[in-house]
């Protein structure tokens, strides 16, 4: 199973960001949509940061002046992305080891998608239900 097939359920929305708009957007926009972070995109729509919630604390903390700053200010520029192909278990361990939670999907530098933990955990169940629905399924069938 590889980030396509959660694109393929989920949908290639992403919920962007310019980097020369204040915190309190950013704010605004991860409250609208229930989300915990923004793919940052410069003039031209390609990717150059993240911001999710996590580092908007971390800002807040030592800043209070943050609301009124540029997103470019808070923002991670270390973004790791992925491509439709990454398969998901390696997703899962970049992810752990980059301590992130959102990996923004991008095609010849596009940005095409993002996969969150959440995306890559719900794939997992919904796999390993699958296998016990297969294998019940199977004892089931052998016993009738």
């Amino acid at each position: 199973m590889n980030i396509q097939s959660i694109l393929t359920t989920k949908g290639t929305t992403v919920i962007t960001i310019a980097s020369h708009q204040a915190v309190r957007e950013a704010l605004v926009a991860l409250a609208t949509y229930n989300i915990g972070a923004l793919v940052v995109v410069n003039a031209t729509g390609k990717p150059v940061g993240i911001l999710s919630e996590r580092e908007i604390i971390r800002a807040a903390v030592s800043n209070e002046t943050l609301f009124a700053l540029p997103v470019s200010a808070v923002m991670s520029r270390e973004m790791v992305t992925g491509v439709l192909q990454d398969e998901l278990e390696s997703v899962a361990h970049t992810m752990t080891e980059k301590r992130t939670r959102h990996i923004p999907v991008v095609e010849q530098g596009e940005l095409i998608g993002i996969v969150s933990i959440g995306d890559i955990v719900k794939a997992q169940r919904d796999r390993y239900q699958g296998e016990v629905y297969t294998l019940q399924t199977l004892i089931l069938g052998r016993d009738a």
